[in-house]
């Protein structure tokens, strides 16, 4: 059986300093990716932190997006959950390296729901390869 779902862990380094700290940027490149990924946007939040940095949140009708900015550092921590075959979440991690103008990414992607052994309800998780590259 196919896993239930897929979990992106992106870590994205060298990003513009002024983009991971607009609220407003954040909140449009994470809405157009989820729209990417082909999945649905049910509630956006996003949270502005002093002196600096973002936090943004979108639920989906298939999980949910987060990013978390240090702007100070060019590195922003994004997690993307997408529960089912037909969302790409692959695509609104690129799209999201993209926007930030990440200059280095590593991804790690968690199939999660797969069936553990014979037993029926009985699940587990398996890892991608981590992906490290420049941009």
């Amino acid at each position: 059986m196919e896993p239930q779902s897929r979990h992106i862990i992106a870590e994205f380094s060298g990003c513009s300093e002024d983009i991971l700290n607009s609220a407003d940027r954040i909140r449009e490149i994470i809405v157009r990716a989820v729209v990417i990924a082909e999945c649905e946007v049910k509630k956006v939040a996003i949270q502005s932190y002093k002196p600096q940095g973002i936090s943004g949140v979108v639920v989906l009708a298939e999980s949910h997006l987060s990013i978390h900015t240090w702007p100070e550092n060019g590195y922003a921590a994004v997690d993307i959950f997408a529960c089912g075959s037909s969302a790409k979440p692959e695509k609104a991690c690129d799209y999201i390296a993209q926007c930030l103008n990440a200059g280095e990414k590593y991804v790690s992607v968690i199939h999660r729901g797969e069936i553990k052994g014979e037993k029926e309800n009985s699940f587990k998780h398996s890892f991608e390869t981590p992906v490290t590259s420049g941009l």
